[in-house]
């Protein structure tokens, strides 16, 4: 079964703009299905993935792109073969005027976005994938969506959610973190990790987190960072202009999908999730989830914010539209009052 992703639009304006796309994302997020579907035949496809095509990008890129002769191509995993991107420039730049010849995507956003930006500025048009959003594919209700989360496989095929998760974080920190930075205890890391799903949606204590997993302050930062930059978790920044010293201006961390929460804090379902202490957070997650794929889904970066003062008052979300930002108050509860609207006022 395939879901049409909203990003299709933006993809089809990049091409017929750029003479080259990257389209990134987490792993697993879609990204393969989507090209192979949206630009069909017209494009030679390979994959990075496979440790042959990488072997002879790595030892050869030269011929490794010559054997389109100016055939558009999808070139997937573009991450394990950074080596390639001057190469890509070099044909860009014989041909300036051909746009959409070239189709890139990749997991990770550190290397990656670096050697992007130096090879291919100017040249590239930049898109992320992430996983479906509730607009492309709706659960059947709120403990379904927060169970299943967003990732294609579980979401389409709730009998293989526990499986899916299980090989999903394996590979994650056995594979992924390898190639990201050189974690050197991955158990350290799962427990920190784990610790970041429990916190979800507070705010990102490095000294906190630190403390609990016994390592030091700046790795504690590192890894929030390599949480990022696979796309694992969200920074949610604190609004702060003109408000004076008495604000929080310490980030938020969201895990941005909920079914790797509820696997993380090993819950037995989404009903349990969201009634028991994670339920509120997990609703606020999934809300400002929604609106950060809603930016990306429209070619944008996150223009999302909240606000919360030293005494108590706060806005759970502020999204940026127009030049305006619009607040947002997200409560799980089956019986809204105006109470709970009381820090929009």
């Amino acid at each position: 079964m395939y879901v049409p992703r909203a990003l299709r639009p933006v993809l089809e304006r990049a091409l017929a703009s750029f003479p080259c796309v990257l389209v990134t994302g987490p792993r697993q997020s879609g990204k393969t299905t989507f090209l192979r579907r949206e630009v069909g035949e017209g494009f030679a496809y390979l994959t990075l993935d496979d440790p042959l095509e990488r072997g002879f990008a790595a030892s050869d890129p030269a011929g490794f792109l010559h054997r389109f002769q100016g055939r558009p191509v999808v070139v997937d995993e573009i991450q394990y073969a950074p080596g390639l991107l001057p190469y890509v420039k070099m044909a860009i730049d014989a041909d300036p005027e051909r746009v959409g010849r070239w189709l890139l995507t990749g997991s990770q956003q550190f290397q990656l976005m670096r050697h992007v930006t130096e090879s291919l500025a100017g040249r590239v048009a930049i898109l992320e994938l992430l996983p479906f959003s509730h607009l492309e594919h709706a659960a059947a209700d709120l403990e379904q969506a927060v169970w299943l989360g967003g990732y294609p496989v579980p979401a389409l095929h709730p009998d293989r959610r526990d499986l899916w998760m299980g090989g999903y974080l394996r590979t994650y920190l056995e594979r992924d973190l390898r190639q990201l930075q050189n974690v050197h205890d991955l158990h350290l890391f799962e427990r920190f990790l784990e610790l970041v799903a429990a916190r979800h949606g507070q705010l990102f204590n490095r000294a906190a987190l630190a403390r609990e997993v016994g390592i030091s302050q700046p790795t504690a930062k590192a890894w929030g960072d390599l949480l990022q930059a696979s796309y694992v978790a969200y920074l949610l920044r604190p609004f702060h202009r003109n408000y004076g010293k008495r604000v929080v201006k310490r980030p938020k961390l969201y895990l941005l999908d909920p079914g790797l929460v509820c696997t993380l804090t090993r819950q037995p379902s989404g009903e349990a999730a969201l009634a028991g202490p994670l339920g509120g957070p997990l609703l606020e997650g999934w809300v400002v989830a929604e609106a950060v794929k809603l930016f990306a889904n429209l070619g944008r970066r996150p223009d999302l914010y909240f606000w919360r003062s030293h005494d108590g008052l706060e806005v759970d979300l502020l999204v940026g539209v127009a030049g305006r930002l619009l607040p947002v108050e997200v409560k799980l509860t089956a019986t809204p009052t105006p109470r709970h609207t009381a820090p929009l006022d």
